[in-house]
């Protein structure tokens, strides 16, 4: 008689008598033809129910995906992609060269895509056009499913040249094409959310200190800040928006310019957390109390910045990942036939710190 034997396992509905992985020699990757073979199956019919193709009875779908599980089998992505005609990759193309506007967009854009098992390839312009040229063909020669496009402005972009032939999305920056679909962040609300939160604090005097007059971001939170103001019967401290740079020289510089201009103010809402932390200093060293003598509100919420500012800084967050979740969301409508248009709209949220709380 014969000593014990291994007992074969066998998934439930098969045939016994086929080898299971326990019994496969060797330490090779199961095929697509032991799956098949496991389950009882043709290999045409346990792709099919690998790829979620075809119409299959349930019962013979399950006999496959647990032959599959017991042979540890995963299909090859190459040979999906073969038969979809798709390659489950999207490019990320960003002017963003540090990272501060592009890398929550990809990690939101990430999070959407992640359990389509899609891949994102991040692409660096550097805000050159050559560049960008480069990169499209680059993408396009790896055949992806899409491409995302933002950068660290908000300012409405020409549409993305050479790239009509796959779903294009524009996420922060909008297209300047209405056909186009775009997701932006709220910059007028965003601003009276700043705004509002210093008056509705009793705060009567406010400053706006921001960047550049010509970029789209600093003329809306300007305006919109104006407005806001004078739904409340209130007009800018000084008397005119103190436009500048995107830098923390500015802030301190302007700081000192409201103050002269108006040493009663008692706010100060700054176009962004840069120009705040500069505004900051500036107003330490000249022995201003904040919050208590001048509240203090940023915007970005560039979270390293906010914090390390003396107090932290309350600030607007442009909510860049819930940007990229949607924007791949709509590029994953695209791809399925399903594309939309026109700009989408995300709300801003308000981030209150010890800068603004007196």
């Amino acid at each position: 008689m014969p000593g014990n034997l291994p007992q074969r396992r066998t998934v439930p509905g098969k045939q016994p008598g086929r080898r299971s992985a326990a019994a496969r020699p060797g330490t090779a990757p199961a095929t697509l033809g032991e799956v098949a073979a496991l389950a009882g199956v043709a290999a045409g019919t346990a792709s099919k129910a690998l790829n979620g193709r075809g119409r299959l009875r349930p019962e013979t779908r399950q006999r496959v995906l647990a032959a599959a599980k017991e042979l540890n089998f995963h299909p090859n992505p190459l040979a999906q992609g073969l038969l979809s005609g798709r390659t489950w990759t999207v490019g990320l193309i960003t002017t963003d060269s540090i990272g501060r506007f592009s890398i929550p967009v990809l990690l939101g854009a990430e999070d959407a895509l992640g359990p389509e098992q899609i891949s994102v390839l991040l692409c660096d312009s550097r805000g050159d056009a050559i560049r960008e040229q480069h990169y499209v063909r680059t993408l396009l020669a790896r055949r992806i499913d899409g491409i995302i496009v933002t950068g660290r402005r908000t300012d409405p972009r020409p549409p993305l040249a050479g790239s009509a032939q796959v779903p294009t999305v524009y996420a922060l920056g909008p297209s300047t094409d209405p056909r186009d679909v775009s997701v932006v962040a709220d910059e007028p609300g965003g601003a009276r959310l700043a705004v509002s939160h210093l008056v509705d604090s009793g705060r009567t005097r406010i400053a706006h200190i921001t960047g550049p007059a010509h970029h789209h971001a600093a003329a809306v939170r300007a305006d919109h800040a104006g407005r806001r103001l004078t739904e409340s019967g209130l007009e800018l401290s000084g008397g005119r928006v103190y436009y500048g740079e995107w830098t923390e020289l500015w802030g301190r510089h302007a700081a000192g310019q409201v103050l002269r201009a108006d040493p009663g103010c008692d706010a100060i809402f700054c176009g962004n957390d840069l120009i705040a932390r500069g505004a900051a200093d500036a107003l330490r060293e000249a022995g201003v109390r904040v919050p208590e003598d001048v509240a203090l509100v940023g915007y970005d919420n560039w979270e390293v910045m906010a914090t390390g500012s003396r107090p932290a800084l309350t600030t607007v967050d442009l909510s860049l990942a819930e940007i990229g979740r949607i924007a791949a969301l709509r590029l994953l409508d695209a791809i399925a036939n399903r594309p939309a248009s026109g700009v989408e709209t995300v709300p801003c949220r308000l981030v209150v710190r010890q800068s603004s709380i007196a």
